[in-house]
């Protein structure tokens, strides 16, 4: 099917990369542009040449503004890509609309406009950051002369504006430096342009920096002067080093004497790219000279004191020299050193950026895999007996798994991983693993272990040296093809001052270092220092996710560690991890958990702000039988405690928001409770729990995503460790709350009574009171319906056979007491409870009313009843 054109919608845009097919695949007829099908020639044509440009270029299109785009405008757009394309420019770009109405207006009338290096203050990634852009407008007209929209090209000049300021910065510096200097410095690219000079330049020539920068040589020194120097200029250009004396003309008239010399600049290649100009006076040598002579004439008797003077003067003199001789290298060793500090600055910079982002990124990830993990394995009890549905779930499961390994390694690079570290045996550990290597990376892979005499135990997480030491041994295996010769190798080593100058983040000391060798294809020296970087892969397309050694390197670093690859290519890669060495005796190792899944009647507080993640575990802690209360915040859940619920354990998430950390809500909690048992749980670490990498003593954490098995068998373990608690008068039914925390809005319901219990309305508008009470009387038995005010109780009085009112007295449509009054006119039969902060007087409330004061548990709700029954 074709347009009116012969184009079909298949047709185009032609190409287009990533945006093109977003382009082809995006429903156009809910946007004013209405379906591709219906959009005129000139757009279409528009598109295909914007889809198709290598340069950034955004389409503004009708009176709605709406964006398309290309590939390379991805960059630009930042995290408002892909949401960007079909939107319209004041909803993606709200912080400069100010701007852009100002520009398309004008666009929409015609004018043609660019802006160069021009700054822009933009949340494209979440957060203001400062960018420099080169705009041009162009206006797009239809067949008929109209302007339909704006062309946007964009050159995003960010990077190089910085490393422009950073040059001046390190060229600046590097004035001060030779300016401090008795001598002239200047250099000149191979076209005789002077790229820089130092202050002398004033003192000799009458001109400042400034006035020579940029300008040739012969602009600076003059015509005559230049023609003479020209040849020896030339000479440097080839290669020669060139030393001459000259007097120089000063601006104050007088001439001096000057050792000039012209040293050729190499780059890395070999590569002339200019020449500096060093200028020395010898006016005050030749005086020194002479005054020497006449000394030696006036002070022959006194020889001694002569020859020491003398003495003094040829040192002098030989340090004069050195300096003339080692000021070009001193110069380079400065502006290679401040480069290469740049350099490592720069790498630094970047790695802790992307950490923090991996880190932030692991930790929704997690979120999002615990609420499909926690489903997935409910539904796989539901499914139980259907072989199809069960293996479809258990592939799902599989997934989960893949995703929560990519988390993990993500936090591992991010060094946000909650380690557990162990004094450990590397040795013994690596013997141990022998198997598990052997099954990982198959018969046709050599392995060879090397455990040096001697060895010193070493500070680590054992199940994170175990995950490193698996992954050094896939990529070998990898890089080797299957087959070669893998050497494991375990010895002491100390890292001294020299080395760690050399080297980031490395403190001098003891360290146990266990080396991975491999004969695979190498690393070429080119891309050596990207091999940390997570993502980055030397294996082919689908081959790997390029994670292993970011993990290496993040767990490693985290531990106190150093990593060094060496690598030479056709020959093979050696990848050293150094943990710090221990000197204590060997951790002994804890026996796991084993035996079947079991569960218990504790009461568990689940402490959880994402709904889904709280719903899906909160039904898991209820198919183990335990009674689950729930709280979306610690604020929220120090509402609970202080009720005087009892509690075994609070189950809470490490990241909460509002006032009140987790870690709060725990010591608090403990003071009320003693006996209470604590469990946290998070996607990604925070100081809180967690200090220099590892978590604080006493602390037990479950990491999401986890499993239900993982989840049981963690709950039962802390609840077992617990000082036991005097047995209850009435075991906790083991059933979910059925009611959300208190910030969640809960409708009126009612639920079937039981043959002992009665059916109550209970009215209270705070909606963690009401959660609790309604617990509570459920689990004396009773049905319960539940309304936040008084409008809501007398509808569910019309409705339903209510035998007893709870009433709170503040409601926030009508006091207490007046409810009772309309309720009891509407159902003569009916009792009534008051619940009240307050004593009775001071509630106005006659004695004969029933009443239970805040804050109350199951025995004052009981005893109420028991007396309204009394009553009836």
């Amino acid at each position: 099917m074709t347009d009116d054109h012969g184009l079909s919608p298949a047709d185009w845009p032609v190409g287009g990369g990533i945006v093109g097919e977003l382009t082809r695949r995006f429903d156009w007829s809910k946007t004013s542009l209405g379906p591709i099908s219906d959009w005129p020639l000139h757009l279409k044509i528009k598109i295909n040449s914007i889809v198709n440009s290598p340069i950034p270029q955004v389409l503004m299109w009708g009176p709605d503004h709406i964006m398309l785009y290309n590939d390379g405008y991805i960059e630009i757009a930042g995290d408002n890509h892909p949401r960007a394309l079909g939107g319209s420019v004041p909803v993606i770009w709200p912080e400069i609309w100010d701007w852009n109405r100002a520009i398309l207006e004008a666009g929409f009338r015609g004018e043609i406009q660019g802006f160069r290096d021009l700054p822009m203050v933009l949340n494209r990634n979440g957060f203001p950051e400062t960018v420099i852009f080169d705009l041009f407008y162009t206006p797009i007209y239809d067949l008929d002369g109209k302007v339909d929209g704006v062309l946007c090209t964009v050159l995003e000049n960010t990077e190089r504006f910085e490393a422009q300021k950073k040059l001046a910065e390190s060229r600046r510096e590097l004035a001060r430096l030779t300016s401090a200097l008795p001598i002239l410095v200047g250099f000149v690219d191979t076209g005789l342009v002077y790229r820089f000079a130092n202050d002398a330049y004033l003192e000799w020539f009458g001109k400042t920096p400034e006035d020579i920068v940029g300008r040739h040589v012969e602009d600076v020194i003059g015509k005559v002067y230049f023609e003479a120097r020209k040849p020896l200029i030339d000479r440097a250009m080839a290669g020669e080093t060139v030393v001459t004396d000259n007097r120089i003309q000063r601006p104050d008239g007088t001439a001096r004497h000057a050792e000039i010399r012209y040293i050729p600049r190499r780059d890395d290649h070999g590569t002339i790219e200019g020449v500096y100009v060093l200028i020395i006076d010898i006016e005050d040598r030749k005086r020194l000279e002479e005054a020497r002579a006449a000394a030696e004439e006036r002070l022959r008797e006194h020889a001694h004191d002569l020859e020491r003077q003398v003495r003094h003067r040829q040192r002098a003199e030989e340090q004069l020299r050195q300096l003339n001789e080692t000021l070009e290298a001193r110069v380079a060793a400065e502006i290679a050193e401040r480069q290469e500090t740049e350099r490592r600055l720069q790498h630094a910079q970047k790695m802790e950026t992307i950490g923090q982002l991996t880190g932030g990124v692991a930790h929704d990830f997690n979120n999002l895999l615990q609420v499909i993990s926690g489903n997935l394995q409910l539904l796989l009890r539901d499914v139980s007996g259907n072989e199809k549905a069960e293996k479809r779930v258990s592939n799902a499961l599989a997934g989960v798994n893949r995703g929560a390994k990519l988390a993990s390694q993500l936090l591992a690079f991010g060094r946000r991983q909650a380690l557990d570290p162990k004094v450990i045996n590397i040795g013994r550990f690596v013997r141990d693993m022998d198997d598990m290597l052997r099954r990982s990376i198959g018969d046709a892979v050599e392995i060879e272990t090397i455990v040096a005499g001697g060895l010193w135990n070493c500070f680590a997480d054992p199940a994170q040296v175990e995950n490193a030491l698996l992954n050094l041994a896939i990529n070998a295996r990898d890089a080797m093809e299957g087959q070669g010769r893998l050497t494991i190798e375990v010895g002491n080593a100390f890292l001294d001052d020299a080395y760690v100058l050399r080297h980031d983040e490395v403190s001098p000391g003891q360290y146990v270092v266990l080396s991975v060798t491999d004969t695979g294809s190498g690393i070429p020296p080119e891309i050596l220092d990207r091999v940390y970087e997570p993502f980055f892969s030397t294996k082919p397309e689908g081959k790997g996710t390029g994670l292993g050694l970011s993990m290496v390197f993040g767990f490693v670093k985290q531990s106190g560690g150093h990593v060094k690859i060496y690598s030479e290519v056709g020959h093979g890669t050696t990848v050293k991890m150094y943990l710090p060495r221990a000197n204590a005796g060997e951790d002994r190792e804890v026996a796991l958990q084993a035996g079947p899944i079991v569960g218990g009647s504790e009461t568990i507080l689940v402490v959880e702000d994402d709904d889904s993640v709280r719903a899906t575990v909160v039904e898991m802690l209820s198919e183990l039988g335990y009674a689950v209360l729930k709280a979306p915040s610690a604020d929220a859940a120090l509402v609970i405690v202080e009720a005087g619920m009892p509690i075994d354990m609070i189950f809470t998430d490490v990241v909460m928001p509002g006032k009140l950390k987790s870690t709060e809500l725990a010591r608090m909690a403990r003071e009320r409770q003693p006996d209470l048992a604590v469990l946290y749980t998070s996607g990604y670490t925070e100081n809180s729990i967690v200090h220099g990498g590892r978590l604080d003593a006493g602390v037990e954490l479950l990491s999401k995503p986890y499993t239900r098995e993982a989840l049981a068998r963690k709950v039962r373990a802390v609840l077992n460790q617990r000082p036991q608690r005097p047995a209850k008068s009435q075991p906790a039914p083991a059933v979910s709350s059925p009611t959300a925390a208190a910030a969640e809005s809960v409708q009126p319901r009612t639920e079937a009574a039981t043959a002992a219990g009665r059916t109550i309305l209970l009215v209270e508008d705070d909606g963690l009171i009401r959660v609790n009470t309604a617990e509570m009387l459920e689990a004396l038995g009773h049905a319960v319906i539940e309304a936040r005010n008084a409008k809501e109780a007398l509808a569910a009085l019309e409705a339903s056979a209510i035998e007893v009112m709870i009433s709170d007295l503040g409601l926030p449509d009508m006091d207490g007491a007046e409810l009772a009054e309309e309720a009891v006119r509407r159902r003569p039969d009916l009792a009534i409870i008051f619940a009240t902060g307050q004593d009775r007087k001071s509630a106005g409330l006659p004695a004969s009313a029933v009443i239970v004061t805040k804050p109350y548990g199951e025995a004052e709700l009981e005893s109420a009843l028991n007396q309204v029954a009394v009553k009836r």
